[in-house]
């Protein structure tokens, strides 16, 4: 999806970063979380092309496990923020899935 933004900074610290959240749905038909990923937007001019790897939240035992596949209710994050900071993500359980490739057109 095409999208135009201008950002105007004096300090490229925390530069802006694009959070991508893919959903679909499961055997049940139930619309779930199918991976978050994010990445920094480059700032020098030209294409960039960016592989962003996504990751899923995953249920600490098998009994919350097996209670999220039986209601349809998969782990997922409340806040998109989450994904862009590292704050508090290495205590959450995640699992890769997959790639999701992103092109950059900088002027």
């Amino acid at each position: 999806f095409p999208i135009d933004i201008t950002f105007k900074s004096t300090n490229p610290s925390g530069w802006p970063q694009i959070v991508v959240s893919v959903y679909g749905p499961d055997f049940f038909g139930n619309d779930v979380v199918r991976g978050y990923g994010a990445v920094h937007i480059p700032f020098t001019p030209g294409r960039h092309t960016r592989t962003i790897a996504m990751f899923v939240p995953e249920s600490t035992s098998r009994l919350q496990q097996f209670t999220s596949w039986f209601t349809g209710r998969r782990p997922e994050f409340t806040d998109p923020r989450v994904v862009a900071q590292g704050e508090g993500r290495e205590v959450t359980r995640v699992r890769s899935q997959g790639f999701v490739t992103i092109s950059f057109n900088v002027v």
